[in-house]
């Protein structure tokens, strides 16, 4: 009998998740597709949850921050101007022998995650004096697990000779060599058969359609794998009519689509996806210095509770790194979980000056959630090459500025600036004719860009709040309690409302009351069916931080029970007290 594969960390909350109506399957009915996700009743107020608390805190209680809300299919040259046309891609491996399309970058990962991969991992600790127990597995269960590995193919052949070779090798070396039909050059195998995988090529991640009633080149556009290029695109719209001036932001929440080679573990990589991104407009660091007299940067040790006029990018940078982690403490996440990557210089885009990953420790490893980037000028001054419109602005305070220079500052600045820009790589022609706009206070702005993902959020606080413990009751029997421990101001719903009993019209009636004031406040839920201990229940696996019951006591002196869903102690309130308890807790 074959032997099961081993389950996913991720199988018991995938189950609950279906179970209570947070995530199902897109197209179920028919098979489903792969790599996309329907939000059911919970999960949808989840996701809304997420999205409102990032937009209060970015936008709402901010007056340096205004949004927008662009279409999903824009003009296709703004993906031209961008670089996603000509460098948004993937690599792409195709297995030889099942056909399978994946990305190659990810095989050894999937590997990892499946039946394939235990059995190496087993075999391989074994270690190389064990080839016997290599020979039999080929031989026996590697038939069903990986028909196409080499070694399983021809064990009799390949086993023969490669003793001295899988001696001492690496779990790697050891996986290609069995993977090789010459053991001479190792062989990365396919995760799902064993096979041998092409050479990677590029594989672009934008989903194409057609605008119009031709399908004729002439109409093809793309579906966003970004929000970002909208707000670049509007960005002179909305400074001509939000009054803001740099530093200032725009931000944005939207659905996104990649065409991803292999989605992958549930919905952390989809094909369809929202974002929540800010794109902070600030001045370039030359400006700061014209303006203020120096530029303040890290080695300063500045205070970064408020924004000055005299910080660089720098100091921009780790401000938003700061703040981002906040919020997600805020909003549940333990700081322990939460593992800022700070990524080395040749990791980083050829554009970017710096960018930081927020990653969370995820069941199938530390996974990035949010990248935070300082982009230099690279999208403005792009979109103003391509399209030809100009996307400097015109800053008055920074004319003014250099007015003030005699001609031995205005000398001296242009060489610092022109020695600076020459020491990064940059032409010194180039150097002079930015430094003659910014005298004039012209200007394209920098930019630092947190970019965050609202289902990798989601199931991130999945993940945090999902827990399994033993319980036991007042009469001593012990069961598990599944929960999910959601901070209040995210959890779907807020409170539970249930009437001790439902066939005692009065306490009906009371109970459906207090249900009606609360509801008009909170996301609550109703419910009168079952004893009271299994409407608990259920509200725990569905994350509800309080469960209000409505018994008789209510009913004379108008107190009501609530009950914590973390410690599952009571107590009780008057409705009144209640109301206020609550608006200090979800309120934030």
């Amino acid at each position: 009998m074959a032997t099961p594969a081993p389950a996913s960390k991720l199988d018991p909350l995938v189950s609950l998740c279906k179970r209570r109506g947070f995530i199902f399957q897109s197209s179920e009915i028919y098979g489903g597709i792969n790599g996309f996700w329907d939000y059911g009743p919970l999960g949808c107020e989840l996701k809304s949850n997420i999205k409102q608390s990032w937009w209060k805190t970015m936008v709402r209680t901010r007056e340096d921050i205004v949004g927008l809300d662009a279409t999903i299919i824009m003009h296709p040259a703004i993906w031209k101007a961008s670089g996603h046309l000509d460098t948004f891609s993937d690599p792409m491996s195709t297995c030889k022998h099942c056909k399978k399309l994946m990305r190659a970058d990810q095989t050894w990962e999937m590997l990892a995650d499946n039946e394939f991969g235990a059995a190496m991992t087993e075999l391989h600790a074994a270690g190389a004096p064990e080839l016997g127990r290599v020979t039999a597995w080929c031989k026996g269960r590697g038939k069903g697990i990986a028909p196409n590995l080499a070694a399983v193919r021809n064990p009799d052949g390949i086993l023969a000779v490669m003793g001295a070779s899988l001696a001492g090798a690496t779990f790697r070396n050891f996986v290609s060599l069995l993977a090789s039909d010459n053991l001479v050059t190792p062989v990365q195998p396919c995760p799902y058969c064993g096979g041998e995988l092409t050479e990677p090529r590029p594989f672009n991640l934008m989903f194409k359609t057609i605008v119009g009633p031709v399908e004729d080149p002439a109409n093809i556009a793309y579906l966003r794998p970004e929000t970002a290029q909208a707000i670049f695109a509007q960005f002179q719209n909305v400074l001509a009519t939000s009054r803001q001036s740099p530093p200032f932001g725009i931000a944005q929440m939207g659905k996104s689509f990649r065409n991803e080679v292999t989605p992958r573990n549930y919905t952390f990589r989809s094909r369809e996806f929202e974002q929540m991104e800010l794109e902070f407009f600030i001045r370039p660091d030359e400006a700061i210095e014209l303006l203020c007299g120096r530029v303040t940067t890290l080695a300063d040790m500045p205070d970064l509770t408020t924004p000055q006029d005299n910080w660089g990018w720098q100091v921009w940078h780790t401000y938003w790194v700061e703040q981002r982690l906040a919020w997600y403490r805020s909003v549940g996440l333990p700081a322990a979980s939460l593992v800022p990557y700070w990524q080395q210089p040749a990791e980083l885009a050829h554009y970017a000056r710096a960018c930081v990953d927020i990653q969370y420790a995820f069941p199938f490893g530390i996974q990035e959630l949010e990248g935070i980037a300082a982009r230099s000028d690279f999208d403005l001054t792009q979109h103003q090459k391509h399209s030809g419109k100009s996307m400097e602005v015109f800053d008055e305070p920074l004319k003014l500025a250099a007015a003030k220079l005699d001609e031995t500052a205005r000398t001296a600045f242009v060489e610092r600036v022109v020695a600076d820009w020459t020491a990064r790589g940059k032409g010194a022609d180039e150097a002079r004719a930015f430094v003659a706009k910014l005298l004039d206070g012209r200007y394209i702005p920098h930019v630092i860009e947190p970019s965050a993902g609202v289902d990798r959020m989601a199931l991130a606080l999945l993940c945090n709040a999902y827990a399994e413990e033993q319980v036991t009751d007042d009469k001593g029997k012990t069961e598990t309690r599944t929960v999910l421990r959601f901070s209040p101001l995210v959890a779907p719903i807020k409170i539970a409302v249930f009437p001790l009993i439902k066939n005692k019209p009065e306490l009906y009636a009371k109970a459906r009351e207090i249900f009606g004031q609360l509801q008009r406040r909170w996301a609550c839920f109703w419910d009168e069916s079952g004893a009271i201990g299994r409407r608990y229940r259920r509200m725990d696996e569905a994350g509800t931080p309080y469960c209000l019951t409505v018994d008789f006591q209510t009913l004379e002196d108008g107190t009501v029970t609530l009950r914590d869903r973390d410690t599952m102690q009571q107590e009780r309130l008057t409705v009144p007290a209640l109301k206020e308890k609550l608006d200090e807790i979800l309120l934030g």
